[in-house]
């Protein structure tokens, strides 16, 4: 059976949906192939992402943000909206496959000194691994 694919939606393509693409194909790359895109990409992959992400043994540095104009006519399993505005602006996504939202705080939009701005990245990026592996195991397990 080949791999499922997913992929990650959001607004910046810069921070959450990299860093839930990273841990899909690490963690999952079996059984699913992940992707992530924006609907208005920040042009860059965030430093703190993909310190957090090096954290963990997961290297996102090569990865790129991207609009999900540029993913043409691709056809997904799944796509999860990890942004509300993804969420919002996701019925424009009228292609195959299920939508679903599982939403996380931009942590872009920390503040403070490095070291409280590492805290909120690596809070959400803890958050991310604990919501969307589960999800897609147990997704997988019953499709």
């Amino acid at each position: 059976m080949s791999a499922r694919t997913v992929l990650f939606l959001c607004t910046g393509n810069s921070c959450r949906s990299q860093m839930a693409e990273g841990f899909v194909n690490h963690d999952l790359g079996l059984q699913w192939r992940a992707l992530s895109a924006g609907t208005a990409p920040a042009g860059y992959v965030h430093p703190l992402a993909v310190q957090v992400m090096a954290d963990l043994d997961i290297d996102i540095s090569t990865q790129r943000s991207k609009s999900v104009a540029e993913l043409g006519d691709q056809v997904y399993d799944l796509v999860v909206t990890v942004c509300d505005d993804a969420a919002e602006n996701c019925p424009l996504w009228l292609r195959e496959g299920k939508v679903v939202h599982i939403g996380f705080q931009d942590p872009a939009r920390a503040t403070g000194s490095q070291q409280e701005r590492l805290a909120v990245f690596r809070q959400v990026r803890d958050e991310m691994r604990s919501r969307i592996i589960p999800y897609l195991t147990a997704l997988d397990a019953s499709l």
